[in-house]
């Protein structure tokens, strides 16, 4: 287990080296070195009478919530109507051409929408997270729908199984390796929206923190929040990956003894 993570990080101590010989080197404003950015992060998040400041619990969390509570809400809407639409072909006949609309839109052009239909706050950011994510699984699930195996589902009309069943015993496991496809994609665009949707119209969250460092010319500050965001990035892909072959351990060894 040690060597494994050994294996898999030995790169990141090398990179911090470099990087720190290159910015001292280069002794730019705008590009700092790792201690610098490290002590601006502690300063501002760290040095709390319990570790964390009130910086952390005032920004970090709102951020976190708002991420997990619109992934999961996008989730549930992708994947429901996903499946919906792929196994109801004249459904998904009056509906593609509303899919193929929405998913050309690019999310951050509908922040300005956003803010006016909800004025400033958490449903804008909701809201503009649950629009960007949704199309991959949206998509996703409607493939892995579509492609379920017709001689179990023919099976499960002849021995008369109830809709209930199908939908949990057949379709969603089928359609499964699809549908967490697109929820990886959605894991990293989840993150990248927040930020995108708290630097305007926002007085809390990580990407306020960067608007306000940007503001004030705070270049360790602004590094700071982007390794922070870098690490959640990662953390989150990985807490995904741990549930997903968990879930779909089944497949990984059906796929292997093909």
């Amino acid at each position: 287990m040690t060597w494994t993570i050994v294996k898999r990080l030995w790169l990141v101590p090398v990179v911090l080296v470099g990087w720190e010989f290159a910015a001292t080197s280069a002794a730019s404003p705008f590009f700092p070195p790792p201690t610098l950015i490290a002590s601006r992060m502690y300063e501002m998040w760290f040095s709390g009478p319990f570790l964390f400041t009130e910086e952390v619990v005032d920004n970090f969390v709102p951020s976190i919530v708002r991420v997990v509570g619109s992934w999961a809400a996008a989730v549930v809407l992708g994947v429901g109507l996903g499946v919906a639409l792929g196994r109801t072909a004249w459904l998904a006949d009056y509906i593609d051409p509303l899919v193929e609309f929405g998913r050309a839109v690019p999310p951050p052009a509908m922040l300005p929408v956003f803010l006016v239909l909800f004025q400033m706050g958490t449903q804008v950011q909701v809201a503009t997270i649950v629009f960007g994510i949704i199309w991959p699984i949206l998509l996703n699930s409607i493939d892995g729908a579509r492609n379920v195996d017709h001689l179990q589902m023919d099976t499960a009309t002849v021995f008369g199984l109830p809709p209930h069943l199908r939908l949990f015993r057949i379709i969603l496991p089928a359609a499964s390796p699809k549908i967490f496809a697109g929820l990886r994609l959605s894991v990293s665009l989840a993150l990248i929206l927040m930020v995108i949707s708290e630097l305007k119209g926002s007085t809390d969250g990580i990407g306020y923190l960067l608007s306000v460092a940007s503001s004030n010319a705070d270049m360790p500050a602004i590094w700071a929040g982007v390794v922070v965001l870098g690490v959640l990035g990662y953390a989150f892909n990985s807490l995904f990956l741990l549930a997903e072959r968990r879930v779909l351990t089944w497949h990984r060894g059906a796929r292997g003894t093909a």
